[in-house]
């Protein structure tokens, strides 16, 4: 897909990590940017740095999505790409045992659906939405209207120990792209996924220098954390080549996580 100065895009989690480096690399190639994410103060700085459009928006709510897109698309028109960072999750182990106590516990259904609603459902909702706008769209060169980027996991197929939430989860979004994609086909929308690896967000920039290191050190090559920028640098790449498409791409220093 062409991109230029015409272009809108949305990018939910964009006020920090990796959907603010796509932001950027997106901005930076001219696009109208808007951004979704809970943290005002956060997204509205870089909104205003890379000259977009800040919305409010929790992705768990059906309505604040759809006010986000009408703000979004009032202020730049409607949107071809789309890139989902944003998610919630709770996570813990399907049975345990209380450290305090000893007994037996489990991750509850409850907090296993919070999870749901913050990865799975969420990146649905997103995306559905973005392509109903997308549908619409005058098409472009092979009759491409749109392209959306879900932000999977390589927990999705290598979870850790107290990741079944998650893991699950992220497989499911990996899940959507391909019945997605031939969904959307006869419009001309794409549908695809990355899956990172360790990368150097803000998250785990809180953690000790010791347990960053040896993070870093299980990285087979190169041996660092994934750089926020190299993650944006594919979701340009998954914009820009339009034979992209219902795929499910790791990028993760060749990392395979090892049960804990």
């Amino acid at each position: 897909m062409k991109i230029d100065n015409t272009t809108a895009a949305v990018v939910t989690g964009g006020a920090s990590g990796l959907g603010r480096a796509t932001a950027e690399a997106l901005a930076a190639a001219g696009v109208k940017v808007a951004i979704f994410d809970l943290n005002e103060e956060l997204g509205s700085e870089v909104a205003q740095a890379i000259g977009g459009l800040f919305c409010k928006v929790d992705i768990m709510s059906e309505e604040s999505v759809i006010a986000g897109y009408a703000k979004a698309r009032a202020a730049h028109g409607q949107e071809r790409v789309l890139v989902h960072c944003a998610m919630a999750n709770r996570k813990g182990k399907t049975v345990g045992r209380n450290k305090e106590t000893g007994e037996f516990i489990r991750l509850s259904t409850e907090d296993f659906e919070f999870a749901a609603q913050g990865i799975l459902i969420s990146s649905y909702r997103v995306a559905s939405l973005s392509a109903l706008g997308m549908a619409s769209l005058e098409p472009l060169e092979d009759g491409e209207r749109g392209c959306i980027t879900l932000t999977a996991s390589v927990a999705a197929q290598d979870a850790q120990v107290g990741q079944v939430a998650y893991g699950s989860l992220k497989a499911g979004v990996n899940g959507l792209v391909l019945p997605m994609a031939r969904d959307l086909m006869d419009l001309g929308i794409r549908v695809n996924s990355i899956m990172p690896g360790i990368f150097g967000t803000p998250l785990l920039g809180r953690l000790p220098e010791k347990v960053f290191d040896n993070l870093s050190a299980s990285v087979p090559f190169p041996k660092r954390l994934g750089k926020p920028e190299e993650f944006g640098s594919l979701a340009m790449e998954l914009v820009r080549n339009s034979y992209f498409n219902g795929q499910n791409i790791r990028l993760d220093g060749a990392i395979r996580m090892a049960p804990r």
